[in-house]
Order: structure tokens, then sequence, then C-alpha cells
């Protein structure tokens, strides 16, 4: 999947570097797990073979940087004052469900 377009532009979008072969591989693992949620969401609709169009490919980099950036989905750290609030991937986006729906086959 190293030459997969969603990894090298999940690593763009992350400002890494998109050509080394550490990198991709490290995002590989969170843009496959994202592409099943999608693809499963979706019901297939919207891929041809593994490849999703662009509007899908774009909810799998946004959603994917969320997990790379809290894989242990830790909603807030402290230490003495000090607090942060994460982001986590429990869920899409208002936006990202948006483009989803646009997919989904769903009843009249």
């Amino acid at each position: 999947m190293a030459d997969n377009p969603t990894v090298k532009r999940l690593a763009r979008y992350l400002g890494r570097d998109e050509t080394s072969d550490k990198v991709l591989a490290d995002l590989t693992e969170y843009a496959e797990i994202v592409t099943a949620f999608v693809h499963g969401y979706t019901r297939g609709r919207g891929f041809v073979g593994d490849l999703p169009d662009v509007p899908l490919e774009i909810v799998i980099v946004s959603a994917a940087a969320r997990l790379v950036d809290n894989p242990s989905h830790m909603k807030r750290q402290s230490a003495g004052m000090f607090s942060v609030a994460m982001t986590t991937l429990d869920g899409f986006t208002l936006p990202e469900l948006a483009v989803l729906h646009r997919y989904r086959k769903r009843t009249q």
C-alpha cells in the first residue's frame, strides 16, 4: 500500500515526507483502518477496486489524521496545572458525513 495515493496524500496532509518509505509504512495501517470504515459505511460505493473516489479519499485522509495524532484515543492529558484536550477518532465529523451520505445507499 506504500504506492497507494491515499497514504501519500495523508503524509502530505500531516506535513510528513511522502517519499520516505518508513513514513509511508507507518501511515499505511492508519489509512487501511479508516478506508475499511469508509468502505463499510458506503457499502463499497465510490470505490474502484481498493481505490476510493477523490471525495472519499479526502474523508479517509481527514479521519486518519485524527487517528495518527492520537492512536490511543486519549481524550485528555494533564500534568499538574497543565491540561490538553486531544482529538479522537470516535466517528466521522459532520462535513465527512455529508460526503459519505452522498455515496451511502439509503432508503427513500
